[in-house]
């Protein structure tokens, strides 16, 4: 009988765990999500489904992303054929803020005393997506009152002629708030200029049939640097909005609900046409507008010493920053230097106008008349579509005064007639004999200056000794002599690597790293942005110019990678000299 007491006993506690772990099976959490690639402007939806009336729901982190809407919670039961169904549910809205790769994390709710997580979920946010709509329509956002364009000036420029694209916000019948960019155009392949709007003024105008207000978030002039199809991404902004509702105040005034959208202007495919190469010039450097040529000296007539100032310019409207200027060619007899570069240019919405000009600085050598060849600039003309060239004329520089340069033709004449007149000079009637003993070296003046020269010069051995020894024992001041010579070398090599961009970048950031080493007594692991504008201030120096040496160190990181044309080379370089040249004279 007791047998079959515990029996029983055994077989209601097997039951009893059996059933409750029919029930733990039974328990589902789970997360689902509306897509697992979505792009920046879109937004997401999140469910966490539960089948039992759970407690204490904890949401996860959702890090990446923005709740817009939720927690919204819904319930369901139902019966069917005698068997009861319950359904729980949390519901969110999310907006991604930037694109990558994101997990949404496990949330988790308390049943029967158990916690139940669910699985994460990864989710990838790429660029921003176009809204499907019909062909010729523009990107519009989720509420049909508001719009987001780009206007494109020009979809089939030449290289180098500009093209402008403007962004407009179209919107009728809610408020502007405020507005975030998401994510900014990216113009690869051309040189962009963005023209500042001082201040976002609304407008009237009308957009597809229909009257609308619109203000102007965005100018940009691009100049194409190579020809084809070239992309540019959209701009997506996030866009906070006031919506009218149906409800009004104690006032009598409608109530508006505040929400943000997120809208982006489609991408834009540019097709760049090549430059023609038929009747291109052999000197032509990539100008493209309409310019007007000249070669101007500060003097024509100039004595011995003075020098004169040689002006090559190039005014009009077009592409005047992407192109390098001709160089003049002048005798021997004239010392020309360097070109010193300057700009006065310009860009508004319609491109480049102004000026771009060298001058070299030129001192002669001789007296005399000096040519200065006549100089030609080419250029591509888009109104005529042609090539155009325009000549200089041709320069004399008259030396007034000053040494006359030796004439090679009369030097040798006169040689030759000395040599002649060696040939026929007249026979000597008298001996001049020598005695052979006359000059005996021992007891000479020279044989005691060598005797006694070792002596005389043991004082300055010595002291030139100890100089040696001492500067070999001044490691420091050895080092910064070292780093002086380097930065000078590596200057040099700057300039010599001036139309390979990579390697004069880098010849230029030695140069400046050395130069910081020789004056501030740093080493390279004590570079830092903060470092070299605290010691540098603290020898007096210019904060201007430590700002710009800083900001031009940067930039020879960032230059080696990003597109430069020859002229922004030349002007680091130029600029490098200059600020080099004012913290020598500072510190």
């Amino acid at each position: 009988m007791q047998s079959d007491t515990f029996k029983m006993k055994k077989f209601l506690v097997a039951i009893f765990f059996l059933l409750c772990s029919t029930i733990i099976a039974q328990v589902q959490f789970e997360a689902r999500v509306s897509k697992t690639t979505l792009g920046l402007n879109e937004r997401l939806r999140v469910d966490f489904m539960m089948n039992v009336d759970g407690d204490h729901f904890v949401q996860p982190s959702f890090d990446g992303f923005r709740i817009i809407a939720g927690p919204s919670q819904q319930i369901s039961q139902s019966w069917i054929n005698g068997r009861s169904s319950f359904e729980k549910a949390y519901s969110y809205f999310l907006t991604p803020n930037q694109r990558g790769t994101f997990v949404i994390k496990s949330a988790s709710i308390d049943y029967n005393g158990q916690i139940y997580k669910t699985d994460p979920i990864k989710i990838v946010v790429t660029a921003p997506q176009e809204q499907p709509r019909e062909p010729g329509d523009t990107q519009i956002a989720d509420d049909e009152n508001l719009y987001l364009i780009a206007e494109v000036s020009k979809d089939s420029p030449y290289v180098n002629e500009p093209t402008t694209i403007v962004y407009k916000l179209y919107f009728a019948n809610i408020g502007i708030a405020n507005f975030r960019d998401l994510g900014k155009p990216k113009y690869n392949d051309f040189w962009s200029q963005n023209i500042e709007i001082k201040q976002l003024v609304a407008e009237q105008g009308l957009f597809k049939g229909q009257n609308y207000r619109y203000v102007i978030l965005k100018k940009v002039v691009l100049y194409p640097q190579k020809s084809g199809k070239l992309k540019i991404e959209p701009l997506s902004l996030e866009i906070d909005v006031q919506l009218p509702t149906n409800q009004r105040d104690a006032f009598g005034r409608m109530v508006l609900e505040e929400t943000s959208r997120r809208v982006s202007a489609g991408s834009k495919t540019i097709s760049v046409k090549a430059l023609p190469e038929a009747g291109k010039p052999d000197n032509f450097s990539g100008a493209v507008g309409n310019f007007d040529f000249k070669v101007t000296p500060s003097k024509n007539n100039l004595k011995n010493g003075e020098s004169l100032d040689l002006v090559v310019s190039v005014t009009g409207k077009g592409n005047l920053k992407l192109f390098s200027l001709p160089k003049p060619v002048v005798p021997n007899a004239l010392e020309m230097y360097d070109a010193v570069h300057s700009e006065n240019i310009s860009t508004p919405l319609s491109g480049m106008v102004g000026k771009s000009s060298d001058s070299y600085t030129i001192i002669p050598q001789y007296k005399g008349n000096y040519p200065v060849k006549p100089m030609q600039f080419s250029y591509f003309d888009l109104n005529s579509k042609s090539y155009k060239t325009i000549t200089s004329p041709e320069i004399m520089v008259n030396v007034l005064e000053g040494a006359t340069p030796v004439d090679s033709t009369e030097t040798e004449a006169n040689r030759n007639k000395i040599v002649n007149v060696e040939k026929f000079k007249p026979i000597k009637l008298k001996t001049e004999l020598v005695e052979i003993n006359k000059n005996e070296f021992l007891g000479s003046n020279l044989f005691y200056a060598l005797l006694f020269a070792p002596f005389l010069l043991l004082p300055l051995i010595v002291i030139f000794k100890k100089k040696r020894e001492t500067a070999a024992g001044d490691i420091s001041g050895n080092r910064i002599r070292m780093n002086n010579r380097l930065a000078k070398k590596y200057l040099s090599e700057a300039k010599k690597q001036i139309k390979n961009k990579e390697l004069f970048y880098i010849a230029l950031e030695k140069a400046m790293h050395n130069f910081l080493k020789a004056k501030l007594r740093i080493e390279t692991s004590e570079m830092s942005k903060e470092n070299i504008q605290e010691l540098l201030l603290s020898r007096n120096a210019n904060q201007e110019a430590v700002n710009e040496f800083i900001a031009l160190t940067e930039n020879c990181e960032i230059a080696r990678y990003a597109p430069s044309s020859s002229v922004a080379i030349q002007q680091d370089f130029d600029k490098a000299v200059l600020i080099i040249s004012e913290l020598e004279k500072q510190i």
